[in-house]
């Protein structure tokens, strides 16, 4: 493997416009919406790894169930804090990890989703 462990990420979402406006506000960032096989997209600008809110058959938000991606999330404290204001909460965190790895918190998305944050160690 050359690239990082993921390569691509979906986020399920049930409503696309205030799924848009929580990671917009969250991450200050813009997405880009689009449509692909019958399935609403709004994708993170960020090319490598890529990744993208998803909205169609198949696609369901769960806090409970499948996998948890953890995103890049310098400047923890003040992302968790845009956190309840854009619509989500704080699951935990954050929790500091051991060896120099960062640290990292679970939210609840505006979907109801569990996405994990990371932090690593600034330098």
């Amino acid at each position: 493997m050359s690239n990082g462990l993921i390569n691509w990420l979906e986020i399920p979402v049930d409503d696309m416009k205030r799924a848009i406006h929580f990671y917009e506000q969250v991450f200050e960032t813009t997405l880009r919406r689009e449509t692909m096989s019958q399935v609403d997209m709004a994708v993170f600008p960020n090319p490598d790894p890529g990744g993208a809110l998803v909205a169609g058959e198949g696609y369901r938000p769960s806090q409970h169930y499948g996998p948890v991606p953890y995103l890049h999330a310098p400047g923890l404290d003040a992302l968790l804090q845009r956190v309840a204001h854009a619509g989500g909460k704080t699951v935990f965190g954050p929790l500091q990890l051991p060896g120099d790895i960062g640290r990292i918190a679970h939210i609840a998305d505006s979907e109801g989703n569990r996405i994990g944050l990371h932090e690593p160690i600034a330098g």
